[in-house]
């Protein structure tokens, strides 16, 4: 483990949308705005994204990037918040990032794609496939020019990869979660100081998603979206794990943001 490790988390605006859409069959029609989050690692071999939150194509014409999904998903967002302006605001060149890792390539997870020319994306290779050919109740939540880009990919194989350990060091860790996409991927960091935490992107979008109260409002397997909650929840409960949901908007004001961090 690194000694100066540390993890800031950013927010690229939020989505304003309806219950039903993030916690399936509950709150029809209830409005619901949740946050859209992206993290920065740094380590001293080189900076570490997770997630890139939304491209800035959608600060400036969200119906024009998305399309139909804004009646669904309202993005709140300006082009301050766009991934690359935030960690300029911090003097973090883009040019130090060695890796963005991709939980998976939703529309509001695929910002970076493309931002950042000396990273390698880290991606699960069923992930990248999938989205160029979706099923249709997933379509829409694949925008192709967001990761249709030429970079250097590091393509993880599932379960064979999975635990994927990305500097050798225990710090930074894959962990395969599929469910809500065919090839999410959540990430273990490791801290000096604040210990494990646990980074689950979209595997758990909120408290009710781990409580298995609830399943995602878009969904690829329940059956697997259910076993990946249980990997969760092993790493959480057996190892002391803090847990950071992927879109909670009552547990995201808990943690603090950049410029804070935990190390």
């Amino acid at each position: 483990m690194a000694d100066d490790l540390r993890l800031y988390f950013f927010e690229c605006g939020s989505l304003k949308t309806q219950v039903q859409f993030i916690k399936m069959n509950q709150g029809l029609g209830d409005p619901y705005e949740i946050p859209v989050p992206f993290f920065l690692i740094t380590h001293p071999r080189g900076n570490v994204l997770y997630d890139g939150g939304n491209a800035l194509e959608v600060a400036q014409d969200a119906r024009g990037h998305w399309d139909a999904v804004v009646d669904a998903y309202d993005p709140v967002m300006t082009e301050d918040d766009f991934v690359v302006n935030q960690l300029q605001r911090m003097d973090v060149d883009p040019a130090s990032i060695r890796y963005v890792i991709q939980s998976h390539l939703h529309l509001d997870h695929s910002g970076a794609i493309g931002h950042f020319p000396n990273a390698e994306y880290v991606v699960q290779r069923r992930e990248l496939e999938y989205a160029y050919t979706p099923d249709w109740f997933q379509k829409p939540a694949y925008i192709r020019k967001d990761f249709d880009r030429d970079v250097r990919w590091l393509y993880l194989d599932g379960e064979h990869d999975d635990g994927y350990d990305l500097y050798g060091d225990g710090a930074i860790k894959t962990l395969f979660t599929p469910g809500h996409a065919p090839g999410h991927q959540s990430v273990l960091v490791d801290l000096p100081g604040e210990g494990l935490m646990m980074l689950t992107a979209d595997a758990c979008y909120t408290m009710d998603h781990y409580n298995e109260a609830a399943l995602p409002g878009l969904i690829h397997s329940a059956a697997d979206v259910a076993s990946s909650n249980r990997k969760v929840r092993r790493i959480v409960e057996g190892h002391g794990a803090t847990l950071v949901t992927g879109h909670d908007p009552e547990e995201w004001p808990k943690f603090k943001k950049a410029p804070d961090f935990y190390a």
